[in-house]
């Protein structure tokens, strides 16, 4: 197979892996507004996951990216392997051993409802960090496919065994057949579906381990850590950027409205999915026409489309609002809190343009630049949720957010100017921005509900960029 050809079919399995779990995730959002009895519940489910994506960051310390640099720089590559696989686990497994049996002193102190919770995300932790080597080790075999099928299987078994505990079992009379589990919830049984979708994913990986060895090399070790803790600083800062609304607004609001906050924010899925569709086909294209004379304009050609693609599907979800919030939504306490999603989609897609913009700093060598991004934007979110948040309610959250990736994305563009300068249409893509806001805005406090109103947005916006673009259009679409 030729390396083109091996590019494109890795590329696209990698896809299919990174963005199926997200399509799954919305149907597991429906299902959990449905069946879950509260938005309190909703509120539960969301902070656990966001502990667990705290812990994951910790655990792995910037260690997968480092295994995927060392590995393809040093020689001995079975040196990495060993030392990484090792050091990983071992720090897992001094961190969450104490943790699991304090869990009756620490669960309280971070608002865990039940103990029982606490462990069972101890136990995930540790199984899920102890296959990211294994996993990463597919990923730098080449082995695509054994990747995407171990990641797919555990969405898939997680998405079973939530429909199982949740729907099936109760709905056929079935209930005292789980009775051997103790919780006072339902919500419960979500987070026993992800630990035992974990350990069969680890117990499939078993075999894999037998290749590794317990091994320390502590010079190697030495050079790795000093790699790795920029990338855990700025994992640190992203989680905090994603996720620190949804354990700050229960602090300040009570759980009901934070848990209506953080069902509604999933409504911005549908711009995620597309962000990481693009990500994925687009960050290997902008490595490997990097050294070609066009670049720049090319790397400029593709924001303005990406910021058109993403402003069309902002307005497209603000104007028919109740569709969307109805497939994921099952409940009305939720929809106190649509008032966010306009802010949410916008702010999704200044942070999908920030990550166009990135590759200035990706092509220059300089990934420092992504840390000090991510921690200036994780001050700013901690700063501005405790100084909005008790003002503005869920609303202030929810501008943080737009505000924060708005400043990174800024950041980004000035200091890339400074060293990279490309030549990015910032008149077109501003005024397209400010007009889907203007629109959003509109149609959401205006005409929320009136179908031929937004219809009639998401047709004149059409006929606008069609003006606009319309030499490209011909030229690339139909060849004129």
């Amino acid at each position: 197979m030729s390396t083109l050809k091996s590019f494109i079919k890795n590329t696209l399995v990698y896809g299919i892996a990174a963005v199926l779990p997200k399509a799954i995730n919305v149907f597991l959002v429906a299902l959990h507004t449905k069946i879950l009895p509260s938005t309190a519940d909703f509120n539960i489910n969301t902070e656990y996951y966001v502990w667990a994506a705290y812990f994951n960051v910790l655990l792995t310390f910037g260690m997968e990216t480092t295994f995927f640099k060392f590995f393809n720089s040093e020689k001995d590559k079975t040196q990495v392997l060993n030392t990484t696989f090792t050091m990983v686990g071992l720090v897992a497994l001094l961190l969450l051993t104490p943790l699991f049996f304090l869990a009756d002193t620490i669960a309280p102190v971070l608002e865990f409802s039940e103990t029982n919770h606490f462990r069972i995300l101890i136990i995930t932790a540790l199984l899920d960090t102890l296959v990211v080597i294994p996993f990463a080790y597919l990923r730098v075999k080449n082995k695509a496919l054994n990747y995407a099928v171990f990641k797919i299987l555990n969405i898939t078994i997680y998405a079973i065994l939530n429909l199982l505990f949740l729907w099936y079992i109760p709905t056929h009379g079935n209930e005292s057949s789980l009775n051997w589990f103790h919780t006072t919830s339902k919500v419960g049984y979500i987070f026993l579906a992800n630990l035992i979708a974990s350990a069969l994913i680890f117990a499939l990986l078993l075999p894999m381990f037998l290749k590794f060895k317990i091994q320390l090399n502590t010079t190697l070790l030495k050079r790795m850590l000093s790699y790795s803790w920029p990338i855990l600083i700025a994992g640190i800062a992203y989680i905090t950027n994603e996720n620190l609304d949804k354990l700050i607004l229960p602090r300040y609001l009570n759980k009901s409205i934070a848990g209506a906050y953080a069902g509604t924010y999933k409504l911005g899925v549908f711009m995620s999915l597309f962000i990481t569709a693009f990500k994925l086909g687009a960050e290997p294209f902008f490595f490997n026409i990097a050294k070609q004379k066009n670049a720049k304009a090319t790397y400029a050609l593709i924001l303005e489309w990406f910021t058109i693609l993403g402003a069309l599907i902002v307005l497209f979800i603000v104007a028919y609002i109740d569709f969307f919030a109805g497939l994921l939504l099952k409940q009305p306490e939720y929809f106190e809190t649509l008032a966010i999603v306009p802010v949410i989609l916008l702010a999704n897609l200044l942070l999908g343009i920030y990550n166009n913009l990135s590759v200035w700093y990706k092509n220059t060598g300089q990934t420092r630049y992504a840390m000090y991004f991510s921690v200036l934007g994780g001050i700013l979110t901690v700063l501005g949720l405790v100084t909005m948040v008790p003002i503005l309610g869920y609303m202030g959250a929810a501008w943080v957010t737009f505000v924060v990736y708005a400043i990174m994305m800024v950041t980004s563009y000035t200091y890339g100017q400074k060293h990279y300068k490309t030549p990015y249409n910032i008149t077109k893509i501003g005024g397209l921005f400010l007009l889907i806001s203007a629109l959003s805005f509109t149609s959401f406090y205006f005409f929320r509900g009136n179908f031929l109103i937004n219809t009639g947005f998401i047709l004149f916006t059409l006929g606008l960029i069609y003006y606009s673009e319309q030499k490209f259009i011909k030229q690339r679409l139909f060849n004129r």
